[in-house]
């Protein structure tokens, strides 16, 4: 029980709710693991793209326009959530829309051609739009549950339990695959049950969230009568006071920088591993199991030195390591090599984004947390656009050498690091207090 101290939570706050909050991670992380990495990303372009040239840019294609949708809806639906305390409503109608939409990823099969296409895009997009309204409103419940000084480690906590809940979702998967496989059944036949599986997993591990974690907000408006132009404006005077959270707005900016070298890890690892290092495909998986074990262990225990030690420090060692990750992979040429580069880059990042989210927690006024975590929402989603985005382009321009794009990389977490450095944790704690 050590490990999980009640001096890191808010007076009042049972140990249940938090398991209850992290649950939330355990349950959407399947999502991201099988969906947009491991099985249905590589289905799309190999399957029902039948490998054209041009599968590639609309799968890219349609995680961008539901990134693009994010940024511009989730602030207002944050600050909407504020004014009515219905962050919990919110998050069960988000993750309903993402649990039926990645349930019916499972009919692309049945259609061929530009039809199959055509529905395996739109159904992306909703799907990861929804699964981003689900991961910010959940992000808006740690400060109810957590201190001040107990951020850190109950946002680990969280994220640990995240990509263990991700390595369960794709070992089931994967273990249905093979199987499938070994009884001659083609990629029309498992692909399907694959998405089933994610989305029953979502379901039932969210179940837990609904059940364990309460609504903790208040309604900012007596008469519970909130419009969306209300939300609008709330916003609006968020920015218009942007001065007062001049540290948080640094922390957005130094997101979109460092986030967007996340992203290209997590988008691009296993085609640097297969095209530039010679990994074969189920080295690649065995590869990514072990990236994710390093990120759980990363999440998890660096959540303590980061209370210990300062937010503002911790997320500083974190992109000092990102540097150190880009060097090693885009200089070595053995696998051995790369699978040190893999390692500090799992422990990497999950100590950076568990560290990202408990600053945003920490600097988010109590009464605006969906809004302020849905502007944290806009960063990383504007992140996940411009680092892959950036890697492809210099990648193009360098004639296909993905080294000088991987090195380029470094550049977004340098930047990270000087727009980390204006941030005083301090004052904009205080700030956000007021």
């Amino acid at each position: 029980m050590a490990l999980f101290p009640s001096s890191a939570l808010n007076p009042g706050v049972r140990k249940r709710e938090v398991f209850g909050w992290a649950m939330y991670d355990f349950a959407n992380s399947g999502y991201t693991t099988v969906v947009i990495t491991a099985v249905f990303a590589a289905y799309f372009v190999g399957g029902l793209a039948k490998g054209a040239a041009w599968g590639a840019f609309a799968w890219t294609l349609s995680l961008s326009i539901a990134y693009a949708i994010v940024m511009f809806t989730m602030p207002v639906i944050g600050a909407w959530a504020d004014l009515r305390a219905a962050k919990k409503r919110v998050l069960m109608l988000a993750t309903a829309g993402c649990v039926i939409s990645t349930a019916a990823l499972a009919l692309t099969p049945r259609l061929s051609g530009l039809e199959a296409v055509g529905l395996a895009m739109l159904l992306i997009i909703v799907s990861n739009t929804f699964y981003s309204y689900g991961e910010s409103l959940t992000g808006a419940f740690l400060p109810e549950l957590a201190t001040a000084d107990g951020m850190g480690k109950v946002s680990g906590w969280g994220w640990a339990f995240g990509y263990i809940g991700g390595m369960l979702t794709l070992g089931l998967c994967l273990a249905y695959v093979l199987w499938a496989q070994a009884r001659g059944l083609p990629a029309s036949h498992f692909v399907p049950v694959t998405m089933l599986v994610t989305a029953l997993m979502y379901g039932l591990a969210a179940c837990a969230t609904f059940v364990l974690l309460p609504e903790r907000a208040r309604p900012a408006v007596a008469s519970g009568r909130v419009s969306w132009s209300d939300s609008w404006r709330q916003l609006r005077r968020t920015f218009e006071r942007a001065r007062a959270f001049s540290d948080f707005m640094w922390l957005l900016a130094c997101t979109v920088a460092y986030q967007g070298g996340v992203a290209v890890a997590i988008t691009l690892a296993a085609i640097y591993a297969e095209q530039v290092i010679g990994f074969k495909p189920q080295e690649t998986m065995v590869l990514i199991f072990a990236l994710n074990l390093a990120a759980a262990a990363g999440a998890f225990s660096f959540g303590y030195l980061q209370d210990r030690i300062g937010h503002k420090i911790a997320l500083s060692t974190t992109l000092v390591a990102w540097i150190a990750v880009c060097i090693i992979a885009g200089s070595v040429t053995s696998k051995g090599g790369f699978w040190c580069a893999a390692t500090i880059a799992g422990l990497a990042m999950g100590s950076s984004q568990s560290a990202g989210r408990a600053m945003a927690g920490v600097l988010a006024p109590p009464q605006q947390l969906g809004e302020f975590f849905g502007l944290w929402s806009f960063a990383t989603r504007l992140a996940s656009i411009i680092g892959p985005l950036s890697y492809g382009a210099i990648t193009w321009m360098a004639g296909g050498n993905q080294r000088i794009a991987i090195f380029a990389t470094t550049g977004l977490f340098i930047v990270g690091l000087l727009l980390l450095m204006p941030i005083d944790m301090r004052r904009g704690r205080a700030a956000a207090l007021r």
